[in-house]
């Protein structure tokens, strides 16, 4: 039994495939492609062990296609090149279906790596799948994003996990050989992540370490028992990565620098990501500090900007001065709750019309329909603020933005009062 329990039980159809029915389902995008026969090159964005490599071969084989596979990890700018030339050559003479190549971790290839596929793709020569962990909006450059549909793959629910258990039990070759009664999950599913391959991984590691012919009861003590879970390792691909980031951030928001600085070195010895930590402090910056200390927002950028340029090991400095700071910064979500109050309130409204004094008019004909009339140019009066209603009339005096209890929106939050009496609810 050499070949792994995940490997074995790799769906081969997209019948077999469980969860992301939002691609795979009967009126799913892939399904709807693979029915009429036009696959478009694609990114498959989700957390680890989702099925993104699965679903590739899956479209390669349901489309009759060469298929041509690369590792981010291992390979150059020179592998691409000879993947793209026999891609070519095999989707030349002999048939008329492009070949498709699938990159794992595509996020993990540079500018020069990238630029190498584009001219194969806009050519047509290759279908281009990707795979990534990471949003491709940042990881991949604008040009072959641009000429690629990005799908996202959600991590596997509590149900889909528990099925790919039992269908492990009752159709393994292996397995299905065993007497094994599934009594608990809560501590394979906790184990694994949510990662179905690093789940399959571990109930065949506890399986086989039983004799052939001893009855298996699966609880959650046994599997606690038979795997070592070591919790101080850093598994920047799996749980762990996303339970670090939230200690990571949740710390910065409960002003613990202290805190914030340990798990950002959990970080740094596991070997993460350098611009993903900044990246999530630029996003903090303003959903957690926002108004409060606008400066946050501008330390946070930089330091974006500095540790794409710098890298490691030296970006430790840099992230651990911007993180203490943010850290130690007055705190406000006052701009994160604005903008969804006011996405919400457009949900439920519409596309409600713009009053007619804020349109633009740049023919005689919006001109004479009553376009800008009436508009109060706010520069020409005292302090340069006049009031006027700048919310549609079926909306109007609706609060969306209410100021912190901190000093600086304290200060806008008389500022406003001020201006709009009690207009708005300060």
């Amino acid at each position: 039994m050499n070949e792994p329990l995940a490997e074995r039980l790799r769906p081969q159809t997209l019948e077999d495939y469980l969860s992301q029915t939002h691609l795979v389902g009967k009126t799913g995008v892939l399904t709807q492609q693979l029915e009429h026969g036009a696959i478009a090159s694609m990114i498959f964005w989700g957390p680890p062990g989702t099925g993104k490599t699965t679903l590739a071969n899956i479209i390669a084989k349901a489309s009759d296609r060469p298929f041509y596979t690369l590792s981010a990890i291992n390979s150059g700018v020179k592998d691409v090149r000879e993947v793209i030339d026999k891609a070519k050559q095999s989707g030349g003479l002999f048939t008329t279906k492009n070949p498709i190549l699938f990159i794992d971790e595509i996020h993990r290839f540079s500018k020069s790596q990238q630029d190498s596929l584009l001219q194969a793709v806009e050519k047509g020569w290759v279908t281009l799948i990707g795979a990534t962990t990471e949003n491709p909006s940042f990881e991949v450059i604008p040009a072959l994003l641009s000429r690629c549909q990005v799908y996202t793959l959600n991590a596997f629910e509590k149900k889909d996990l528990e099925a790919l258990l039992k269908r492990a039990i009752t159709q393994d070759t292996e397995l299905s050989k065993r007497q094994i009664e599934l009594k608990e999950t809560e501590a394979l599913l906790r184990i694994s992540g949510g990662d179905a391959r690093k789940l399959l991984n571990i109930f065949e590691l506890i399986i086989t370490s039983f004799n052939v012919d001893e009855t298996i009861v699966i609880t959650n003590d046994m599997v606690f028992q038979k795997v070592q879970n070591n919790t101080v390792r850093y598994d920047k691909t799996g749980e762990q990565h996303y339970d670090i980031i939230s200690a990571f951030i949740k710390s910065i928001r409960g002003s613990d620098p202290n805190a914030a600085v340990y798990w950002l070195a959990r970080m740094i010895e596991g070997g993460e990501d350098v611009k993903f930590i900044a990246r999530r402090l630029l996003i903090l910056a303003s959903e957690d500090i926002g108004n409060a200390n606008p400066t946050a927002l501008v330390i946070a950028n930089n330091t974006f900007q500095a540790v794409s340029v710098i890298g490691n090991p030296e970006s430790r400095i840099i992230l651990s001065q911007c993180a203490t700071y943010l850290a130690s910064s007055p705190k406000s979500n006052a701009a994160y709750e604005a903008i969804g109050k006011a996405q919400q309130l457009v949900k439920e409204t519409g596309d409600l019309p713009v009053p007619l004094s804020l349109r633009n008019a740049p023919t005689k004909l919006m001109k004479e329909l009553g376009y800008g009339d009436n508009y109060k140019y706010a520069h020409k009066y005292e302090g340069n603020f006049v009031s006027h209603e700048f919310l549609p009339d079926d909306i109007k005096n609706t609060t969306l933005y209410e100021p912190g209890n901190n000093a600086r929106e304290n200060a806008q939050r008389d500022y406003l009062k001020q201006r709009w009496k009690d207009k708005y609810n300060y």
